[in-house]
Protein backbone atom coordinates (compact mmCIF):
# COMPACT_ATOMS: atom_id res chain seq x y z
CA UNK A 1 0.00 0.00 0.00
CA UNK A 2 2.79 2.14 -0.34
CA UNK A 3 1.52 3.66 -3.77
CA UNK A 4 -1.54 5.19 -1.61
CA UNK A 5 0.35 6.80 0.91
CA UNK A 6 2.81 8.29 -1.24
CA UNK A 7 -1.12 9.65 -2.79
CA UNK A 8 -2.01 10.74 0.55
CA UNK A 9 1.07 12.63 1.01
CA UNK A 10 0.94 14.74 -2.19
CA UNK A 11 -2.89 15.42 -1.97
CA UNK A 12 -1.56 16.99 1.91
CA UNK A 13 1.33 19.12 0.38
CA UNK A 14 0.78 22.94 -0.07
CA UNK A 15 1.98 23.69 -3.24
CA UNK A 16 2.56 27.21 -2.31
CA UNK A 17 4.74 26.21 0.68
CA UNK A 18 6.47 24.08 -1.84
CA UNK A 19 6.92 26.40 -4.22
CA UNK A 20 8.08 28.84 -1.40
CA UNK A 21 10.83 26.34 -0.62
CA UNK A 22 12.02 25.96 -3.93
CA UNK A 23 15.21 27.84 -5.10
CA UNK A 24 13.32 27.55 -9.00
CA UNK A 25 9.72 27.42 -8.66
CA UNK A 26 9.12 27.26 -12.33
CA UNK A 27 10.71 24.03 -12.16
CA UNK A 28 9.24 22.83 -9.16
CA UNK A 29 6.05 23.59 -10.56
CA UNK A 30 6.75 21.32 -13.35
CA UNK A 31 8.33 18.55 -11.39
CA UNK A 32 4.89 18.54 -9.30
CA UNK A 33 3.06 17.99 -12.20
CA UNK A 34 5.77 15.37 -14.04
CA UNK A 35 5.27 13.47 -10.04
CA UNK A 36 1.57 13.18 -10.32
CA UNK A 37 1.34 12.31 -13.95
CA UNK A 38 3.88 9.17 -12.70
CA UNK A 39 1.99 8.77 -9.47
CA UNK A 40 -1.42 8.27 -11.50
CA UNK A 41 0.08 6.15 -13.88
CA UNK A 42 0.91 4.02 -10.89
CA UNK A 43 -2.66 4.60 -9.60
CA UNK A 44 -4.17 3.55 -12.84
CA UNK A 45 -2.05 0.33 -13.10
CA UNK A 46 -2.77 0.06 -9.20
CA UNK A 47 -6.71 0.25 -10.50
CA UNK A 48 -6.20 -2.11 -12.64
CA UNK A 49 -5.02 -5.17 -10.76
CA UNK A 50 -7.51 -4.13 -7.92
CA UNK A 51 -10.46 -4.48 -10.33
CA UNK A 52 -8.94 -8.09 -11.94
CA UNK A 53 -8.62 -9.20 -7.81
CA UNK A 54 -12.23 -7.67 -7.30
CA UNK A 55 -13.27 -9.37 -10.30
CA UNK A 56 -12.23 -12.86 -9.14
CA UNK A 57 -13.15 -12.98 -5.87
CA UNK A 58 -16.58 -12.16 -7.29
CA UNK A 59 -17.00 -14.99 -9.50
CA UNK A 60 -15.49 -17.35 -6.65
CA UNK A 61 -18.42 -15.85 -4.69
CA UNK A 62 -20.81 -16.84 -7.17
CA UNK A 63 -18.84 -20.24 -7.92
CA UNK A 64 -19.66 -20.73 -4.01
CA UNK A 65 -23.41 -19.73 -4.17
CA UNK A 66 -24.12 -21.97 -7.33
CA UNK A 67 -22.31 -25.02 -5.90
CA UNK A 68 -24.19 -24.52 -2.82
CA UNK A 69 -27.40 -24.60 -4.62
CA UNK A 70 -26.88 -27.35 -6.41
CA UNK A 71 -26.19 -29.84 -3.50
CA UNK A 72 -29.16 -28.47 -1.59
CA UNK A 73 -31.10 -29.12 -4.56
CA UNK A 74 -28.92 -32.60 -5.08
CA UNK A 75 -30.11 -33.11 -1.51
CA UNK A 76 -33.84 -32.78 -1.80
CA UNK A 77 -34.12 -34.74 -4.66
CA UNK A 78 -32.52 -37.31 -2.66
CA UNK A 79 -35.27 -37.07 -0.13
CA UNK A 80 -37.97 -36.90 -2.59
CA UNK A 81 -36.60 -40.26 -3.66
CA UNK A 82 -36.67 -41.47 0.30
CA UNK A 83 -32.93 -42.03 0.07
CA UNK A 84 -32.13 -40.15 3.51
CA UNK A 85 -28.18 -41.03 3.20
CA UNK A 86 -27.61 -39.44 0.21
CA UNK A 87 -29.71 -36.33 1.29
CA UNK A 88 -27.30 -36.21 4.46
CA UNK A 89 -23.90 -36.63 1.56
CA UNK A 90 -25.03 -33.57 -0.46
CA UNK A 91 -26.27 -31.39 2.56
CA UNK A 92 -22.85 -32.07 3.71
CA UNK A 93 -21.76 -30.79 0.66
CA UNK A 94 -24.08 -28.04 0.62
CA UNK A 95 -22.10 -26.81 3.89
CA UNK A 96 -18.72 -26.75 2.70
CA UNK A 97 -20.39 -24.50 -0.24
CA UNK A 98 -21.78 -22.88 2.49
CA UNK A 99 -17.95 -21.69 4.31
CA UNK A 100 -16.91 -20.91 0.73
CA UNK A 101 -19.64 -18.73 0.09
CA UNK A 102 -19.24 -16.62 3.19
CA UNK A 103 -15.37 -16.96 2.69
CA UNK A 104 -15.41 -15.35 -0.64
CA UNK A 105 -18.49 -13.07 0.26
CA UNK A 106 -16.39 -11.45 2.62
CA UNK A 107 -13.08 -11.24 0.14
CA UNK A 108 -15.40 -9.92 -2.38
CA UNK A 109 -16.42 -7.52 -0.29
CA UNK A 110 -12.96 -6.12 0.97
CA UNK A 111 -11.63 -6.27 -2.10
CA UNK A 112 -14.81 -4.33 -4.52
CA UNK A 113 -14.03 -1.50 -1.06
CA UNK A 114 -10.74 -1.53 -1.64
CA UNK A 115 -11.23 -0.81 -5.16
CA UNK A 116 -13.44 1.49 -4.64
CA UNK A 117 -11.31 3.25 -2.24
CA UNK A 118 -8.51 3.13 -5.04
CA UNK A 119 -10.66 4.26 -7.90
CA UNK A 120 -11.85 7.77 -5.49
CA UNK A 121 -8.27 8.36 -5.19
CA UNK A 122 -7.01 8.06 -8.92
CA UNK A 123 -10.27 10.28 -9.89
CA UNK A 124 -9.09 12.91 -6.55
CA UNK A 125 -5.88 12.65 -8.26
CA UNK A 126 -7.05 13.22 -12.10
CA UNK A 127 -9.01 15.88 -10.50
CA UNK A 128 -5.57 17.61 -8.38
CA UNK A 129 -3.18 16.58 -11.80
CA UNK A 130 -6.01 19.27 -13.58
CA UNK A 131 -6.02 21.93 -11.31
CA UNK A 132 -2.28 21.85 -11.24
CA UNK A 133 -1.50 22.25 -15.05
CA UNK A 134 -4.27 25.03 -15.06
CA UNK A 135 -2.10 26.47 -12.18
CA UNK A 136 1.11 25.81 -13.57
CA UNK A 137 0.94 28.84 -16.25
CA UNK A 138 -0.70 31.43 -13.75
CA UNK A 139 2.29 30.15 -10.89
CA UNK A 140 4.83 30.30 -13.62
CA UNK A 141 4.04 33.61 -14.46
CA UNK A 142 3.61 35.24 -10.70
CA UNK A 143 7.41 33.68 -10.35
CA UNK A 144 8.79 35.45 -13.63
CA UNK A 145 6.92 38.41 -12.41
CA UNK A 146 8.47 38.66 -8.65
CA UNK A 147 11.61 37.62 -10.21
CA UNK A 148 11.59 40.59 -12.26
CA UNK A 149 10.62 43.01 -9.53
CA UNK A 150 13.18 41.16 -7.02
CA UNK A 151 15.86 42.50 -10.10
CA UNK A 152 14.46 45.80 -10.74
CA UNK A 153 14.60 46.47 -6.77
CA UNK A 154 17.84 45.26 -6.12
CA UNK A 155 19.01 47.57 -9.17
CA UNK A 156 17.13 50.48 -7.74
CA UNK A 157 18.77 49.78 -4.48
CA UNK A 158 22.69 49.28 -5.70
CA UNK A 159 22.14 52.46 -6.82
CA UNK A 160 23.99 55.81 -5.07
CA UNK A 161 21.17 58.34 -5.90
CA UNK A 162 23.56 60.89 -3.98
CA UNK A 163 26.68 60.40 -5.90
CA UNK A 164 24.48 60.13 -9.38
CA UNK A 165 22.79 62.87 -8.72
CA UNK A 166 26.28 64.70 -7.95
CA UNK A 167 27.48 63.52 -11.04
CA UNK A 168 25.17 64.70 -13.25
CA UNK A 169 25.11 68.06 -11.67
CA UNK A 170 28.82 68.06 -12.66
CA UNK A 171 27.59 67.03 -16.58
CA UNK A 172 25.29 69.44 -16.42
CA UNK A 173 27.64 72.58 -14.98
CA UNK A 174 30.21 71.28 -17.97
CA UNK A 175 27.77 71.59 -20.87
CA UNK A 176 26.22 74.92 -19.17
CA UNK A 177 30.35 75.88 -19.67
CA UNK A 178 30.72 74.51 -22.90
CA UNK A 179 27.14 76.52 -24.49
CA UNK A 180 28.90 79.99 -22.77
CA UNK A 181 31.92 79.77 -24.62
CA UNK A 182 30.16 78.83 -27.58
CA UNK A 183 28.12 81.49 -27.52
CA UNK A 184 31.62 84.06 -26.28
CA UNK A 185 33.30 82.65 -29.94
CA UNK A 186 30.46 83.83 -31.81
CA UNK A 187 29.89 87.08 -30.04
CA UNK A 188 33.81 87.61 -30.60
CA UNK A 189 33.47 86.28 -34.57
CA UNK A 190 30.53 88.63 -35.17
CA UNK A 191 32.46 91.76 -33.59
CA UNK A 192 35.47 91.18 -35.43
CA UNK A 193 32.90 91.17 -38.77
CA UNK A 194 31.69 94.14 -37.84
CA UNK A 195 34.90 95.78 -37.67
CA UNK A 196 36.44 94.66 -40.96
CA UNK A 197 32.81 95.97 -42.36
CA UNK A 198 33.49 98.82 -40.64
CA UNK A 199 36.89 98.86 -41.97
CA UNK A 200 35.94 98.23 -45.27
CA UNK A 201 33.23 100.88 -45.09
CA UNK A 202 36.02 103.72 -44.44
CA UNK A 203 37.95 103.05 -47.37
CA UNK A 204 34.95 103.24 -49.41
CA UNK A 205 34.15 106.19 -47.94
CA UNK A 206 37.28 107.95 -48.17
CA UNK A 207 37.26 106.85 -51.57
CA UNK A 208 34.72 108.84 -52.73
CA UNK A 209 35.72 111.98 -51.02
CA UNK A 210 38.96 111.42 -52.83
CA UNK A 211 37.13 111.54 -55.80
CA UNK A 212 35.21 114.35 -55.27
CA UNK A 213 38.25 116.21 -54.17
CA UNK A 214 39.64 115.50 -57.65
CA UNK A 215 36.67 116.17 -58.73
CA UNK A 216 36.40 120.11 -57.53
CA UNK A 217 40.31 120.91 -57.18
CA UNK A 218 40.25 120.07 -61.40
CA UNK A 219 37.19 122.66 -61.59
CA UNK A 220 39.12 125.24 -59.55
CA UNK A 221 42.24 124.77 -61.38
CA UNK A 222 44.11 123.44 -58.53
CA UNK A 223 46.58 120.84 -58.47
CA UNK A 224 45.84 117.33 -57.05
CA UNK A 225 46.78 116.59 -53.29
CA UNK A 226 50.53 116.98 -52.09
CA UNK A 227 51.96 113.22 -51.79
CA UNK A 228 53.53 112.60 -49.05
CA UNK A 229 56.40 115.18 -47.42
CA UNK A 230 54.59 117.86 -49.63
CA UNK A 231 52.67 120.98 -47.94
CA UNK A 232 49.21 119.14 -47.12
CA UNK A 233 45.90 120.08 -48.88
CA UNK A 234 44.82 123.06 -46.13
CA UNK A 235 48.23 124.46 -46.06
CA UNK A 236 48.14 124.57 -49.60
CA UNK A 237 44.66 126.82 -49.36
CA UNK A 238 46.06 128.52 -47.36
CA UNK A 239 49.28 129.55 -49.26
CA UNK A 240 46.69 129.83 -52.43
CA UNK A 241 44.70 132.54 -50.19
CA UNK A 242 47.48 134.91 -48.79
CA UNK A 243 49.14 134.52 -52.12
CA UNK A 244 45.68 136.12 -53.72
CA UNK A 245 45.64 138.69 -51.14
CA UNK A 246 48.67 140.10 -51.92
CA UNK A 247 48.28 140.03 -55.52
CA UNK A 248 45.22 142.17 -54.68
CA UNK A 249 46.97 144.66 -52.06
CA UNK A 250 49.67 145.09 -54.91
CA UNK A 251 46.97 146.08 -57.89
CA UNK A 252 45.25 148.34 -55.50
CA UNK A 253 48.28 150.09 -54.80
CA UNK A 254 49.51 150.23 -58.52
CA UNK A 255 46.19 151.86 -58.84
CA UNK A 256 46.30 154.72 -56.33
CA UNK A 257 49.97 155.70 -57.44
CA UNK A 258 48.45 156.16 -60.86
CA UNK A 259 45.63 158.27 -59.11
CA UNK A 260 48.06 160.57 -57.68
CA UNK A 261 50.12 161.04 -60.80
Amino acid sequence: MGIFTRISDIFKSNVNDLIDRAEDPEKMVKQIIIDMQKELSKSTTALGKAVASERMAEKKYKDAVTRAADWEAKAKAALASGNVDLAKRALSQKVKADEEVATYKEMYETISNQTEAIRAQVETLKSKMEEAKSRQAMLIARSQMADTQKSLAQSIGGIDTSSSFEKFNRMEEKVTRKEAEAEAFSEMAGSAAAKDYETFEQIQNNAKVDSELQRLMAEMGQTAPAAPGEPSLEEQIAAAEAAGAAAAAGESGEVAVEAAE
